[in-house]
């Protein structure tokens, strides 16, 4: 019985999604819906704010019934963590003009007919989980130099989180470049960071991410009914005002993912802030722990072109922490919410092409603010 309702629940988001569906583009719909308020940035991106209840999540056919609202913190089965904070204030300097969107109301990116003929050009998603081996294979075309927790199905993961240097490689035509957080339960993917990505955003600057695959479906942002959006200041696809500069000044900011075991929602932290969470109703089997964490960068490019920079453009170098990227203060919790002890333990690396890109695991970087730390990068093709 309980099977069966899962397909016809599976059927009907399924034909719903096909209905939504804008003119063919996989996992997009048409978004824009009478605003509240109208916030453009200097970068020429427009920002709607719109009812919390209008946001796209609440389209999903399983959250009909959902009793979410605009106040919505995790429970108190999220245990406070205490990760060092970044130095730098990127979260703060996200916000926002003309003081974010009023109470009540979330920000939602503006799409245009443009942006979704763009998005026609997506790469398939990077399902890299084979269960069957339990190794790393990475869809053509992608290219990783990661740090990762062994994939064991009997893991217990209930969160991670990293504080990651924002860079800005260079990344165009259908190539896109990022580093991200990256939690995995057989087909579930959840994971955010940032990313260089011109077919998804139109342009070169770096923007801040989140990403939802069910093994079925598979979108960016809020493309797709996914994630319950609370905070009004900052929203995703928003371009980070300050870059990291090999030869100046770092700029990084927390990223965390933590399991409400309590409410069976994903919960997104960035710099200790909510920024909203994954509902457990999105999930087929994705209500309870992870069973790999990932950590480190991504690149893609198409066949035939040459394969982009990764992170700072250079390969991880251990006596110059200045020229690195990096994620820092990597953080993995256990199914209770508590700390697991990594300080000191080498975790599992691997990159696709060590030739283009490298990363080094480094347990114990000798310093206060950067404890477990990874470093990764590389110049690629270019």
């Amino acid at each position: 019985m309980v099977m069966n309702r899962r397909i016809i629940q599976h059927f009907l988001f399924v034909l719903f999604l096909c209905l939504m569906n804008y003119d063919g583009i996989r996992g997009t719909k048409l978004l824009n819906k009478p605003p509240i308020k109208t916030i453009k940035t200097e970068y020429g991106d427009i920002y709607d704010c719109v009812d919390f209840y209008d946001q796209p999540a609440f389209h999903h056919p399983l959250l009909k019934n959902h009793n979410y609202h605009p106040r919505m913190k995790p429970s108190l089965f999220v245990k406070e963590s205490d990760p060092i904070a970044s130095t730098s204030d990127t979260f703060q300097s996200m916000g926002l003009p003309d003081g974010g969107c009023p109470s009540g109301t979330v920000p939602i990116r503006r799409y245009s007919k443009e942006d979704f003929n763009r998005h026609k050009l997506l790469p398939p998603p990077e399902r890299d989980n084979d269960s069957k081996t339990r190794r790393i294979k990475p869809l053509k075309g992608y290219k990783v130099a990661i740090v990762t927790t062994e994939d064991n199905p009997h893991n217990q993961f209930g969160g991670a989180s990293m504080i990651a240097a924002i860079y800005n490689p260079r990344s165009t035509g259908q190539q896109h470049s990022g580093c991200r957080l990256k939690l995995i339960k057989g087909k579930n993917i959840i994971q955010t960071g940032w990313r260089v990505d011109p077919t998804l955003y139109g342009d070169n600057k770096t923007r801040l991410f989140v990403h939802f695959d069910d093994g079925t479906n598979s979108c960016f942002d809020l493309l797709c009914p996914s994630f319950v959006i609370v905070n009004e200041q900052v929203t995703f696809g928003q371009a980070f005002p300050h870059i990291s500069n090999i030869h100046g000044k770092h700029y990084d900011m927390t990223f965390q993912i933590r399991w409400d075991y309590g409410k069976g929602n994903w919960w997104l932290f960035l710099d200790d802030v909510a920024m909203g969470f994954w509902p457990k109703e999105v999930f087929e089997d994705f209500w309870n722990f992870a069973t790999r964490v990932e950590w480190g960068g991504v690149v893609y490019s198409p066949a035939g072109v040459v394969e982009p920079p990764m992170g700072s453009g250079l390969y991880p170098l251990m006596k110059s922490a200045t020229v690195n990227a990096y994620c820092r203060v990597v953080t993995l919790l256990d199914g209770k919410g508590e700390n697991i002890d990594i300080l000191g333990s080498k975790l599992p690396t691997f990159s696709t092409t060590p030739t283009l890109y490298g990363v080094v695991d480094v347990p114990d970087y000798g310093a206060y603010d950067h404890n477990h730390t990874i470093l990764y990068g590389g110049p690629g093709e270019i």
